[in-house]
Order: structure tokens, then C-alpha cells, then sequence
């Protein structure tokens, strides 16, 4: 099993884009997380669209909207509310988890691993085979 972060920016025009794979990929779609950090005291917001594994393949791709929108808990905005529109309508939740800013991470590949790491231990991703 391969599980990897697909990066599409910060959450401004790509949010759309998030937005419409999750739409496009409903008969996949997995979850919808919110992943709430602070940098430099700014409370801001990851947005993750999670699909389930392909078959034959077995590679789970995590399409991500990096540390780019207001967390929603501190400041309401219309980003985080069409993301969360677009998880009701597909009939799902919009799971939240604290975590740490990718900043403080030499790279960002390090920052992704810890996020697997955090999100296989919650049970959130498929167990690897």
C-alpha cells in the first residue's frame, strides 16, 4: 500500500479544485479532514479530500490544500464552508484533527510522513498490506 500527499496549493483557487475531486471520486471518497495548525499566531487550516485505495494498484493518494485557509473554529470564512457544504452533500463528515505546522519540518516530505503516520494510527487511512 502507497499512501502519498498530492499538494494543490494553499486553498484559494485550488479549493475548487479539492472540491471537485471529491465530487468527481464520490464512488472513492473516503474521507473529508480539516487539519488545524498555528503558524507565526495565525490559526489556519489544512483541507484534506482522502480516497480509498485503488484496485489493482493499491496506491491511496491524500489531496491536500496546505496551511492556506483561516481555521474556520477562529475565524468562519466561505472556503472552509464550501468544503464542509461539499462533504454534507456527499454524505460525509468533515473530520477534524490538531496538528503540528509543516514549518517546523526540514522538509516537506517529513511534514507529509508524520501526517500518515498520525492519520494510520487514528485509523483514518487504509491499513498497509
Amino acid at each position: 500500500m502507497i499512501q502519498r500527499f498530492i499538494e494543490l496549493g494553499e486553498g484559494y483557487s485550488d479549493i475548487y479544485e479539492l472540491i471537485e475531486l471529491a465530487k468527481a471520486n464520490q464512488h472513492r471518497l473516503h474521507h473529508m479532514m480539516a487539519l488545524h495548525t498555528k503558524i507565526d499566531n495565525k490559526e489556519l487550516t489544512s483541507l484534506v479530500v482522502v480516497l480509498k485505495p485503488t484496485d489493482p494498484g493499491k496506491f491511496q493518494p491524500l489531496y491536500i490544500c496546505r496551511e492556506g485557509i483561516p481555521n474556520p473554529n477562529f475565524s468562519p470564512n466561505k472556503r472552509y464552508s464550501l468544503f464542509s457544504e461539499t462533504a454534507e452533500e456527499l454524505g460525509k463528515q468533515v473530520i477534524q484533527l490538531s496538528v503540528k505546522p509543516s514549518t517546523i519540518f526540514n522538509e516537506k516530505e517529513l511534514f507529509y510522513q508524520h501526517l500518515i503516520g498520525i492519520l494510520r494510527l487514528n485509523h483514518y487511512l487504509a491499513p498497509l498490506q
